[in-house]
């Protein structure tokens, strides 16, 4: 009964996250895409199989901007976050899209 409970409860919060109306990703400790939701997908142009498992900074942010943008990461995996961030993702067509986002 409390494992179908916390299956429930994950099954929630998945689609939660998929079907918010905030671009929401993440990256594992290698800052490889470890989730893309919907609203990201719609925002970048990549579906969430295309973006997951490649280096978020390396494929989708603008050059200029990697470094600042890893040095952000780097912190939030070592649990220092930051707040209103401007990233700058590349889309598929090449594109520019500004996001405002929280490192945490």
């Amino acid at each position: 009964r409390h494992d179908r409970a916390v299956a429930a409860m994950a099954n929630e919060l998945r689609q939660l996250v998929d079907t918010a109306n905030a671009p929401i990703f993440g990256i594992d400790v290698n800052g490889n895409v470890n989730e893309w939701n919907e609203k990201t997908a719609e925002v970048t142009g990549f579906s969430k199989e295309e973006a997951f498992h490649k280096p978020l900074v390396s494929t989708f942010i603008v050059p200029k901007l990697r470094q600042s943008v890893q040095d952000v990461l780097e912190n939030a995996l070592r649990g220092n976050e930051t707040s209103n961030y401007e990233l700058e993702f590349r889309t598929k067509s090449n594109e520019i899209r500004y996001l405002l986002v929280n490192a945490t």
